[in-house]
Parts: structure tokens; C-alpha cells; sequence
């Protein structure tokens, strides 16, 4: 792990991540020590940080620090993170002129080959993501309502979870986006409300939107809505795509657009 460039573990225990959670983050695949879709990365992070006005980035050494991190890895994952930094006064902002960037490497998640195989298995979560439009499709390091979803869902025999903001709309899975199949339409959720809008999940639209075979659609559908599908699949930029087997009690075996979107995601 570095921490703006040196190689640490420890972060000041005033650091507004550690005091707020204020700040954003990603987290990206590494394959023969390169990072995938790179420059989507540090985009999604320069973009949250615009949305929570968090200014005096070093974009430069950031990067340098995470395609250090991908070459030494080789394969894997590698996660950056931005925080506001040290300083300020209880919530107030003021004092903190410099951001602390944090860059880690771990192993590939083992589990996602056999998943890839077997597919995976969705349960609705009893936790509802909470709405606000300030906040919606960035990766923000407040991540409690994922870390009690994660909670429920160890308590099943599900891979991840189906949940739905606090109007019963589907959103998201805990750590991944979703994607269903009726035909040759092929539906996301709208996140303006809530939710993440992640990197694999703007790739898939636009090869969607590319494709000449499907068209796709954003919509504000209940889970309800899946019972209708054909085929469901889920992603995130480290699986990258997954099918699904069962939803609740919904059941799938097509796997026309996984096999589509497998070979190019």
C-alpha cells in the first residue's frame, strides 16, 4: 500500500476518510501489470470528486502511483482512493488544502473464474439504498448501506444481492451492476436516485448501443420486472460479466447476451 507516493499502511486517524469517509474511490482489474480501462478510472474519480468539491488532486502522481502498483502486481486488483485529506474542524472542509491518495494492490478474486462457470445465484436484500441525487453513480467511501447488505446476504446461500431504493425501485447489486434480456431489448436501472454507475456498466450500454443487435434501455422497474426475462447478467469492472441462474425465484439458462458481451468485455 502507498499513501501519496510512500509505501504505508497507517493513515493519520484525523484524515477526513477515516473522520467522514470523505472522499471517493475505484477499484480496477490488472491483467500483465496493466490496468484495465485506465483512463475510465481516474474519469470516474475526477468526476466524484467535482461532485464533492474536492480540489488540489495531483492527477499526475496518482497515476503514476497506480500503473506503479498494476506492474508490480502483474495480475490482480488494484484500488485508488481519494480523500479530502487532514485538517478542517468537525464537518467544515476548511484547512484542508491537500487530498491524500491511497493506492493498494490485492490478488484477483478466485471465486469469479468458477462463478463465470456456474453462474451466480441473486436474493432480494432486505436493505434499501437510501436517495439523493447529490450522491447517485459516484463511488463515495460512505459504503455502510453495502457493508450491511453484505452482512444479510452472508446470512444466505446467494452470490449477490438484488436491492432497491426506499421507493421499492431495483437498483443495483451490493458490488455489481445489473442487466436484463427480454428478446432482443435489453434493460439497466436509472440511477439518479441512487446507486453506482460503473465503469463495466457504461461499456456494456455502449456496445449495446453499437451493436446493431440489441437495443437498451434505462428504466425504473420494481425486481417484479425480471420474472419477465429472458436472460439476466450482472458486472463490475473486476468480474467483468456474469450470468445469472436464479433471481429470487426467477430461473435462467439463456445466455445469448453473456456469451455476446463475454468475448468483449
Amino acid at each position: 500500500m502507498w499513501i501519496n507516493g510512500t509505501p504505508a499502511s497507517l493513515l493519520a486517524a484525523s484524515d477526513r476518510a477515516a473522520q467522514f469517509g470523505d472522499g471517493s474511490f475505484t477499484t480496477a482489474r490488472v491483467i500483465d501489470g496493466e490496468i484495465q480501462y485506465f483512463s475510465a478510472h481516474i474519469e470516474r474519480l475526477k468526476k466524484a470528486t467535482q461532485r464533492l468539491m474536492i480540489e488540489g488532486v495531483d492527477w499526475t502522481a496518482l497515476s503514476a502511483e497506480i500503473t506503479h502498483a498494476a506492474h508490480l502486481r502483474g495480475e490482480g486488483v488494484v484500488k485508488a482512493i481519494i480523500s479530502r485529506g487532514v485538517g478542517g474542524r468537525g464537518y467544515s472542509p476548511q484547512g484542508c488544502s491537500t487530498p491524500t491518495r491511497i493506492v493498494s494492490s490485492s490478488d484477483y478474486p478466485a471465486h469469479y473464474h468458477q462463478w463465470r462457470q456456474e453462474g451466480v445465484k441473486l436474493k432480494l436484500s432486505p436493505v434499501a439504498l437510501s436517495q439523493n441525487t447529490l450522491f447517485a453513480g459516484i463511488k463515495h467511501l460512505n459504503r455502510l448501506e453495502q457493508v450491511m447488505i453484505r452482512l444479510h446476504l452472508d446470512q444466505t446461500d446467494a452470490h449477490e444481492a438484488l436491492v432497491v431504493d426506499t421507493s421499492g425501485i431495483l437498483v443495483e447489486c451490493c458490488a455489481a451492476n445489473i442487466f436484463w434480456r427480454k428478446g432482443y431489448q435489453v434493460f439497466t436501472p436509472e440511477l439518479s436516485g441512487s446507486g453506482v454507475a460503473g465503469i463495466m456498466r457504461s461499456h456494456i450500454i455502449s456496445l449495446l448501443e453499437q451493436s446493431g443487435i440489441y437495443t437498451i434501455s434505462i428504466v425504473q422497474q420494481t425486481p417484479e420486472i425480471l420474472r419477465e426475462a429472458d436472460e439476466v447478467i450482472i458486472c463490475n469492472a473486476l468480474m467483468p460479466v456474469l450470468p445469472v441462474r436464479q433471481a429470487d425465484n426467477g430461473y435462467f439458462t439463456s445466455s445469448q447476451l453473456y456469451d455476446f458481451l463475454h468475448p468483449v468485455c
